[in-house]
């Protein structure tokens, strides 16, 4: 493993709130690594996954939760 990749084979998931029950729009988030929040599709666990640093994760989600554009 190159020194860049994060190790996310323990990483529990969490499906968004947000996602529909209809397969679509499924945004799953693991909790619990130290200043990162990773992101994926829950419709490709095996797929890429985005990794955010918490630092900015936490004001995303905010604006989120305000309606606040995020640009």
């Amino acid at each position: 493993m190159a020194s860049h990749e994060i190790d996310l084979s323990t990483a529990v998931w969490r499906r968004s709130s947000y996602s529909n029950g209809t397969g679509g729009e499924c945004v799953e988030v693991a909790h619990g690594l130290a200043g990162l929040v990773p992101v994926r599709d829950s419709k490709l666990p095996t797929g890429p996954t985005l990794v955010f640093p918490a630092t900015a994760w936490a004001p995303f989600i905010a604006a989120v939760a305000k309606d606040e554009p995020t640009t």
